[in-house]
C-alpha cells in the first residue's frame, strides 16, 4: 500500500493494538514500527541504490567468526582491519538484489568481537597489521589437539558418541564395549601414551560409519565388530595410498621381509599430518666406496634433507668408532621408489645411518626387521611421531621385528592381534640398533668396538 507523505503523521496518531505492518511511502522511504527510515531501500528505491548488509554489519553487537582467515585476500584483510578499528564500515559491493550494480553507503556500525581460526601455516598469510591488532587487543591461542587420558575425559568421549548418535537421528546407540573401542581409537590416534585425541571431526566420522553399518544389518546397538568394519571402509586417502604402496612394493619384491643384505634397510615413515598419520615401509639402500670425490643422495623431496642430516651424524659416529673419515669415501644413499609418496619427518635417519654403516663395514642387515628413530650426533636414538602407525605398516608388510626409540615405547598402541604378529624392540643408542639390526657372525670384535 502506498501513502502520500502528508498522511504519515496522521497514521502515527491512530491507536492500534494488533500487528503493525511496515509501509512504504511514495518516495521509497520505509515506515517501520512507527519510525520513518530514510533511503531504506523501499519498493520505490532505484535498484542501484538498494543495499544488502554484509556479515560484518550483521555481526554488529555480536561475534564474527572467520574460519581459514588466511584464505582472505590481503585487500579484504585490510578492510577487515579498518572495520575492527573504526567499528563502522560502508556497505559496499554488488548484490543479486541490486541488479549487479556497485553500491557504497555511508559508514554503517559494525562493532563486533572477531574470532578467527586457521592452521599454523595461516600465520604466514595473515596481514601483519591485522595480526598486530589481534596480538595487541586480543589473544592468540594455540588449540590443543590432545587431552589427558583420564576417567573424566573418557566419559566426555562417551558423551560425544551419544551426541553424534542423537545428531544423526538414524543410527543406533553404541554398546558399552563399542564405546570402549572408540576410546581406544581416540588413544591410538594421538600417537602418545596417556592422551586422547581432540580431533573429534575424524572420530565422529568413524562413529557415523559404524552406525550406518549397524543400521544396514538392522542391529539394535553398535558393537565392536561394526567399528572394525567401519575402520576398513572409512580409510583416509593417506591410508589408501600407504596400503597400495606396501602392496605394490611386496609384489615387486622392493620390500624384503626375510634373509639379510648389506647396505639395505627397511625404514619406516608416515604420510599425512598430525591426527591422520598413515605408516609405510621405506626401503633404503646405501653403497660406500673409496675415493672421496663425491657424496650422492638419490632421494625425493624432504628425503634428501633427511639423508644429508643422517650423513652428518653417521660421519661423526664412524670417525669415533672406526677412526676413519667418510670424506675419504664416496657415499651413495637411495630411497627406493618413493617419488610422490609425500613422506614427512626425520624418523628415517636411524635407517639411513644403519644402511651407511652396513655398507661401510660390509655387515649385513636383517631384512625381517624395520627401523624408526631420529639420530643425534652423539649416537642417541631420539623419539619420533606416528610410531603406532609405523609399526602397523610393518605388520601389514609381514615384517617380524621392529626397532623403536626407547622414549616411544609406551606410545606403541597396537591391537592384541597386531601384538601377536610383531616383536617391538625399544633402543636408546646406535650401538643397540647395530646389535639388534645387523648380523655380526664372524665380526663380533667389530661389534664390540661399535658398542
Amino acid at each position: 500500500m502506498r501513502l502520500k507523505p502528508e498522511r504519515v503523521k496522521k497514521i502515527e496518531r491512530i491507536p492500534y493494538n494488533g500487528k503493525l505492518y511496515n509501509l512504504t511511502t511514495e518516495s521509497g522511504n520505509l515506515f517501520v514500527n512507527g519510525i520513518l527510515v530514510k533511503n531504506s531501500g523501499g519498493l520505490g528505491t532505484p535498484a542501484h541504490e538498494r543495499v544488502v548488509p554484509g556479515m560484518i554489519h550483521r555481526a554488529n553487537k555480536g561475534v564474527l567468526f572467520i574460519d581459514e582467515v588466511g584464505a582472505l585476500q590481503p585487500a579484504s584483510q585490510q578492510e577487515l582491519l579498518t572495520a575492527v578499528q573504526e567499528k563502522k564500515y560502508p556497505i559496499t559491493g554488488q548484490s543479486e538484489r541490486s541488479s549487479g550494480a556497485m553500491v557504497r553507503t555511508e559508514p554503517v556500525p559494525c562493532d563486533f568481537v572477531l574470532v578467527a581460526a586457521g592452521t599454523l601455516d595461516t600465520i604466514k598469510k595473515v596481514h601483519p597489521a591485522l595480526r598486530s591488532r589481534i596480538r595487541g587487543y586480543g589473544y592468540e591461542v594455540n588449540m590443543n589437539s590432545q587431552m589427558d587420558d583420564t576417567p573424566a575425559n573418557r566419559d566426555k568421549i562417551a558423551i560425544f558418541i551419544a551426541q553424534e548418535v542423537h545428531k544423526d537421528g538414524n543410527i543406533p546407540h553404541f554398546s558399552r564395549d563399542a564405546v570402549g573401542v572408540i576410546v581406544e581409537e581416540a588413544r591410538r590416534r594421538t600417537g602418545r601414551a596417556g592422551k586422547l585425541t581432540l580431533r573429534l571431526r575424524e572420530l565422529g566420522g568413524l562413529v557415523r560409519t559404524a552406525g550406518d553399518i549397524a543400521l544396514e544389518v538392522k542391529a539394535k546397538v553398535v558393537t565392536p565388530e561394526h567399528i572394525v568394519k567401519a575402520k576398513r571402509l572409512a580409510r583416509t586417502l593417506e591410508q589408501q595410498i600407504a596400503d597400495k604402496y606396501i602392496e605394490n612394493k611386496k609384489e615387486y619384491q622392493v620390500i624384503l621381509t626375510k634373509g639379510s643384505a648389506v647396505g639395505r634397510v627397511n625404514g619406516l615413515a608416515v604420510l599425512g599430518g598430525e591426527g591422520s598419520y598413515s605408516g609405510l615401509v621405506l626401503p633404503i639402500e646405501s653403497e660406500v666406496t673409496p675415493g672421496g670425490k663425491k657424496t650422492q643422495f638419490v632421494a625425493t623431496g624432504k628425503l634428501g634433507e633427511i639423508a644429508k642430516e643422517a650423513m652428518k651424524n653417521v660421519s661423526a659416529i664412524i670417525l669415533k668408532k672406526f677412526g676413519k673419515d667418510l670424506k675419504d669415501y664416496d657415499v651413495f644413499v637411495q630411497f627406493l621408489q618413493t617419488a610422490g609418496s609425500g613422506v614427512e619427518g626425520d624418523s628415517a635417519s636411524i635407517a639411513v645411518a644403519l644402511a651407511i654403516i652396513s655398507a661401510f663395514s660390509r655387515v649385513p642387515v636383517r631384512q625381517d626387521t624395520a627401523f624408526t628413530g631420529s639420530l643425534s650426533v652423539r649416537g642417541d636414538v631420539l623419539a619420533v611421531g606416528g610410531v603406532t602407525q609405523k609399526v602397523e605398516a610393518a605388520v601389514q608388510a609381514g615384517i617380524a621385528r621392529v626397532l623403536v626409540p626407547k622414549a616411544n615405547e609406551k606410545d606403541v598402541l597396537l591391537s592384541p592381534e597386531a601384538r601377536k604378529k610383531i616383536k617391538v624392540i625399544p633402543v636408546a643408542t646406535i650401538g643397540e640398533v647395530l646389535k639388534e639390526g645387523l648380523l655380526w657372525t664372524g665380526k663380533e670384535a667389530m661389534l664390540k668396538k661399535m658398542m
